[in-house]
């Protein structure tokens, strides 16, 4: 029987070397397809961090491949399966469903990924590799998982949720080393965590992670206060640890792009921004419900975001109206303005109201138009009067875009850095002040 499997085999380690072992076990010839970094970056797969023939090296050092091949370009497992006559195809089984088309060609076999790969093994075989935590079991928590798959040099290594259920079923699910109700416990085993636990907890959570040392990806909005903010970051640069706000935006290379386009003179001073991000929520969601709930604190971050890194946090004064039907206790929609020296800006945000969610840079020779989803910025325009000078920008937005802000982190903690241009933490407490500002302030309409 003729087995074949992929992967990027980056960074080599435990984990790598059990489910090559368990492939070979299903026949007498293993074939191992490793991927070459255009195929990665095409798949996009991030942060690899080793050459191909290192890969490729990795492989057929562990003794376990009968032969290695290249793997290019996408469909090429359909005429590998046909060339090398293949009977099984085997594939950890966190790809489960995804090669399921290859049944009419082989045998396919998801192999369970391996519990209880020591963590400590892994740190020592490769500083490369971080292992991480999940605080939360919700959607967002869900998305990461799927997404760190297509980031090189992290492994998950267990969840602490608040209820024994939900840890465990997410523990089953995604196949995890353990699943546990304390955070303390989830501390002892990781270098590192992500926080997807509700807004309020943000602020705990971290500080506590960051006084043991462990570095800290939290999602939006990081804190709900600017003085937590600044407490964060500065108990951060104190204890030399990364601290990033996981906005996945910023990290994503077309709104990059289109911050650099805009912020180069190339449409003039920029004299406003408007950005808008709206949603219909319906049922008993956590962000219909009072305390940290509401367009502001759930969506705000975002049009914000495209705001402070346009026009900076310095801003003179900000106005917002928020939409309280008598029926909820939360903001269903909010308009938040602010008034700088030079230019105003508006950021609209809604749960129970949907508008057009673009994003419009103005400036004095033309302005910048992103169209709706802007926050997955793929594709911009640059327009002016005359339009054959406008020009149109394409880029890649893959997946759920949070392997963006993972690799990021990743590569901070690998690199001994422990701040990104991309995502700054003046930005972040920018982002937090603004924030406070308008629930605190908010003039409300039924």
């Amino acid at each position: 029987m003729r087995v074949i499997t992929y992967g990027t085999f980056d960074l080599f380690h435990e984990g790598h070397r059990k489910l090559l072992e368990r492939a070979k076990s299903l026949g007498s010839h293993l074939i191992v397809g490793v991927t070459t970094e255009n195929f990665d970056d095409a798949r996009g797969k991030l942060n690899v961090q080793q050459s191909l023939m290192e890969r490729i090296q990795n492989v057929q050092a562990s003794g376990l491949a009968d032969q290695v091949i290249i793997e290019e370009y996408e469909g090429q497992k359909i005429h590998d399966m046909q060339k090398y006559g293949v009977d099984i195809f085997a594939i950890g089984s966190d790809w489960r469903g995804s090669f399921d088309y290859l049944q009419d060609y082989c045998q396919v076999i998801y192999l369970d990924r391996t519990e209880g790969i020591s963590s400590t093994l892994l740190r020592k075989e490769n500083l490369g590799v971080v292992r991480l935590g999940i605080v939360g079991a919700g959607r967002i928590a869900n998305r990461f998982m799927t997404e760190s798959l297509f980031v090189s040099g992290v492994h998950i290594e267990g969840v602490c949720s608040r209820t024994h259920e939900s840890a465990s079923s997410f523990k089953n699910k995604h196949q995890l080393k353990y699943a546990t109700t304390n955070y303390a416990d989830l501390l002892e085993n990781v270098d590192a965590v992500y926080l997807a636990s509700p807004h309020e907890t943000h602020f705990e959570y971290a500080e506590a992670a960051i006084r043991r040392g462990i570095h800290v990806l939290c999602e939006k909005p990081l804190t709900l206060t600017a003085a937590e903010a600044v407490a964060l970051f500065d108990l951060a640069r104190e204890m030399n640890v990364v601290l990033v706000e996981a906005l996945k935006t910023a990290f994503s290379p077309g709104f990059q792009r289109m911050v650099a386009v805009a912020r180069s003179g190339s449409i003039g001073d920029i004299r406003s921004v408007d950005a808008t991000f709206t949603k219909l929520e319906k049922g008993d969601l956590r962000e219909l419900q009072g305390g940290a709930g509401g367009s502001i604190s759930e969506l705000a971050s975002y049009p914000v975001l495209a705001i402070v890194k346009l026009l900076g946090g310095s801003y003179r004064s900000l106005t917002c109206y928020s939409h309280i039907p008598r029926t909820s206790e939360v903001d269903l929609f909010s308009r938040i303005d602010l008034l700088y020296p030079h230019a105003l800006a508006s950021a609209r945000v809604g749960l129970g109201v949907k508008c057009e969610g673009d994003l419009v840079v103005g400036g004095t020779e033309g302005y910048i138009y992103v169209p709706a989803p802007w926050w997955k910025t793929e594709y911009f325009e640059a327009r002016f009067e005359d339009p054959t000078r406008n020009k149109r920008y394409y880029y890649k937005f893959d997946g759920d875009g949070l392997r963006y802000e993972i690799a990021e982190f990743i590569s901070l903690i690998n690199g001994g850095q422990i701040e990104t241009y991309k995502m700054r933490a003046s930005e972040s407490i920018a982002i937090a002040r603004i924030i406070e500002t308008a629930r605190q302030e908010a003039v409300v309409f039924v």
